[in-house]
């Protein structure tokens, strides 16, 4: 039986622009339009019938993905998706993965079912070519940048800053910089963004002073621990609660700490951070997807020093 992937394929045009002419998606060029519906005659593709006659508003209910609940991170995120979604109606339902793949493709298969109207993925466990099949199902908007697939994304503009905070870093003198990141298996795109920004900044940046697995403030006390054996002075962190932390390892010759999040702890304690304003990011997404755009949106950062 074909797909939607097959249709692609055939064709020539993306996932996401078969996805639009299922759905009978005003943007798309007459010829593409033509060809696309051409091929699936000849195929005798039936759409999916609740995709064919998806209705954004049938629900109301939106699905967040997001590998955990109680972080700071995703907390600022999720404030700025469920004002939107408030403001028109919508409920939410949070779908955390722990990173689990499995758990992941079983959130996507309720989506297939009409569970939701659409969904936001904060971050993914599973790879971007097992979501674009499901975009025949509805909207699905991206919070971390997607370069390389015709997809949706409102992000955070981590290359930028994660080299602003290196930078910071060499004006202040630090010599031997280290940074905590988050999972060691299935690395994600981010974290591999954030070495290679270290390393524009730091030739020589050793790989060995990164301390993974590093996503709640608690992680923070085996870091410092970590950290004092490497001899690292100056640290890029996965989070303020995390920073600040770490700092509370130290009685003396405290290492130049970078958080993110800009929380109140961070400026109580008087450490650098980087605000990538996560509750507008959770605000366009949401805005992405009940409007129905199809656009990569980069939120801008503002790095705090101190």
């Amino acid at each position: 039986m074909a797909n939607i992937r097959d249709i692609a394929k055939i064709t020539g045009y993306s996932v996401s622009t078969i996805s639009r002419v299922i759905n009978n998606h005003p943007y798309v060029d007459d010829e593409k339009r033509a060809k696309v519906l051409q091929v699936m005659s000849d195929l005798n593709y039936v759409p999916n019938r609740s995709a064919q006659n998806l209705s954004y508003g049938r629900t109301k209910n939106i699905g967040v993905i997001l590998p955990f609940i109680n972080h700071d991170y995703y907390d600022q995120m999720l404030s700025g998706i469920m004002q939107a979604a408030f403001d028109h109606g919508y409920q939410i339902s949070l779908l955390p993965t722990n990173y689990d793949q499995e758990l992941e493709k079983r959130y996507l298969a309720e989506f297939s079912k009409r569970a939701f109207d659409g969904l936001i993925v904060t971050t993914k466990a599973n790879s971007i070519k097992f979501f674009l099949d499901y975009l025949q199902y509805g909207p699905i908007i991206f919070c971390e940048e997607i370069p390389n697939a015709d997809v949706s994304c409102v992000y955070i503009n981590l290359k930028k800053s994660i080299k602003e905070a290196f930078g910071y870093m060499k004006e202040k003198g630090i010599k031997n910089p280290g940074m905590t990141l988050g999972r060691s298996k299935n690395i994600s795109h981010n974290s591999e963004f954030s070495i290679q920004k270290a390393k524009e900044v730091y030739p020589d940046f050793d790989e060995a002073n990164i301390f993974w697995d590093c996503i709640v403030a608690t992680d923070g006390v085996q870091a410092a621990s970590f950290f004092k054996k490497q001899k690292v002075d100056g640290i890029l962190t996965f989070g303020d609660s995390i920073a600040a932390t770490i700092l509370q390892q130290y009685k003396s010759e405290k290492p130049l700490v970078i958080g993110r999040e800009n929380l109140l702890i961070s400026e109580v304690m008087g450490f650098a951070t980087i605000d990538h304003h996560l509750a507008e990011c959770g605000k366009r997404a949401f805005e992405a997807f009940y409007h129905n755009k199809h656009e990569k949106i980069c939120i801008p950062h503002h790095f705090i020093k101190r």
